[in-house]
């Protein structure tokens, strides 16, 4: 059994008996993984804060043929949205993580997504306003899986926003001027295609309408 190394982006965490956890990753190079972290309940020392959702990281694991699960042996992390300090943006890893492990497909490498995801952690880590970013993530999402479609009754600042989001850094988001007017606009034309295609919403959504309340 080879152990693989590579850098991966944790999507989500649950339990397999009382000791375990079953951690589903995409990583770079070999697309989504599903896998077993021994011991991960009962002590933090192995994997720490690893397993948080949307955690970049080194991570190590043993994959057998024909075994749907692969043994995840460690987690290294390089980057944690824990160290953003803004709670709102915080709500947003959950639904981030969400719609990745959606759309990303088991074993089949998608650098592109990995990179998305990877550009986000980094974002929310040095401050970029997330009600922006969300956008550019939602946007940027959709075109890669080629569901995108342009709507022409947008407001000429969503269509703007959109253009610009098109050709710029999420780092550089803050330098667009941008209402929160066309934020709302926009979160319900994406929030539409999504769940057209997904044919359900999500729960990290329901969860972040409900944090508005």
């Amino acid at each position: 059994m080879p152990l693989y190394t590579t850098d991966a982006l944790i999507l989500r965490t649950y339990q397999l008996g009382e000791s375990d956890r079953i951690v589903v990753f995409l990583t770079r190079d070999r697309g989504k993984k599903r896998g077993v972290a021994k011991n991960a309940r009962q002590s933090r020392r192995r994997f720490g804060a690893g397993l948080e959702p949307l955690t970049c990281g080194r991570v190590g694991y043993l994959e057998r043929e024909r075994r749907e699960l692969v043994a995840l042996h460690y987690v290294e992390v390089t980057r944690s949205p824990l160290s953003a300090l803004d709670g709102a943006a915080l709500g947003y890893v959950s639904y981030f993580a969400e719609l990745i492990d959606e759309w990303a497909q088991e074993a089949d490498p998608n650098e592109t997504l990995y990179r998305l995801g990877a550009s986000m952690v980094e974002a929310i880590a040095v401050g970029v306003p997330i009600e922006p970013l969300a956008r550019y993530f939602e946007h940027w999402l959709l075109r890669l899986q080629g569901v995108y479609e342009p709507d022409d009754r947008l407001s000429n600042e969503a269509q703007s926003f959109l253009a610009a989001a098109r050709t710029c850094s999420p780092f550089r988001l803050g330098e667009l001027a941008v209402s929160a007017a066309t934020l709302r606009e926009l979160e319900g034309t994406h929030r539409a295609l999504i769940a057209m295609h997904l044919e359900k919403d999500l729960k990290s959504a329901r969860v972040l309408r409900e944090m508005r309340r």
